[in-house]
């Protein structure tokens, strides 16, 4: 894998990004980091370091081919993630790497106003992020009002969607997305946006999954326990040893 550009195999995996998005979502990527068990976490949801150093720069690479990145508020407070590219070396014309746009999906504003995401973007090294949220209900308003200002004296951008629910439906997320002008999107998880999407698999373009070669255990974070039949229209694409890890890429039969 060359240091100073993106693995040969993510190029013809992620060729749809080149063309025009459908009108009413962007490209999706879906991609995680499983163990052997088919874990994504510890217990409770505590982060887990799955991704070898090598599958890790991947990941970074992929971060340059998307608009924006998307995670939900469980991974956002359980991880405190970064979501940007530090991983890469520097460029050989002295530019900045693309940033893709740091989306949390956070129905009610659970987002820390000192997390990693706004003070990288005060300390201008990372982008604004967007943090999508449900109304609130008559009750929550004052509190909810509250936090509403406190993340955007932090930095936030608050996109808000017309829906009292805590749970964002994907189409709903991704017809908003598309008409701010995200293109494509890449879906790094939890274990509950990894559900999300893989229930409403139509929208997934390609799947990306990196297999560390390690057990977790019962006690770890599982996902996909409600996967329809569906999602069949994802078919191999190609699959690559990437340091000591696998990865794994699905493709939709329509991109």
């Amino acid at each position: 894998m060359s240091s100073s550009s993106p693995p040969a195999f993510l190029q013809p995996a992620l060729a749809n990004l080149k063309h025009s998005p459908p009108p009413d979502r962007p490209h999706v990527t879906l991609t995680f980091a499983q163990s052997l068990d088919a874990k994504i976490a510890g217990q409770h949801g505590k982060q887990l370091i799955l991704s070898g150093k090598e599958s890790m720069v991947m990941t970074h690479w992929l971060r340059t081919m998307h608009d924006g990145i998307i995670v939900g508020i469980g991974t956002a407070l359980n991880d405190d993630p970064q979501l940007n590219t530090r991983h890469l070396p520097p460029r050989l014309d002295s530019q900045p790497h693309s940033l893709p746009r740091p989306i949390i999906l956070d129905p009610r504003l659970r987002l820390s106003p000192e997390c990693k995401l706004l003070k990288n973007f005060q300390a201008k090294t990372g982008r604004r992020p967007w943090v999508l949220s449900a109304t609130p209900t008559d009750d929550d308003r004052p509190d909810w009002q509250q936090r509403y200002d406190a993340l955007s004296q932090a930095g936030a951008s608050i996109v808000q969607l017309e829906l009292s629910s805590n749970i964002l439906p994907v189409p709903v997320v991704l017809e908003k997305l598309r008409r701010l002008g995200i293109n494509s999107l890449m879906v790094e998880g939890g274990a509950r946006i990894i559900d999300s999407f893989l229930n409403a698999c139509s929208f997934i373009d390609t799947l990306l999954v990196t297999v560390a070669p390690t057990l977790v255990g019962s006690h770890g974070v599982a996902y996909g326990t409600n996967i329809p039949t569906g999602i069949s229209h994802l078919r191999h694409f190609d699959t690559q040893a990437v340091g000591n890890d696998a990865v794994i890429i699905l493709k939709s039969e329509k991109s």
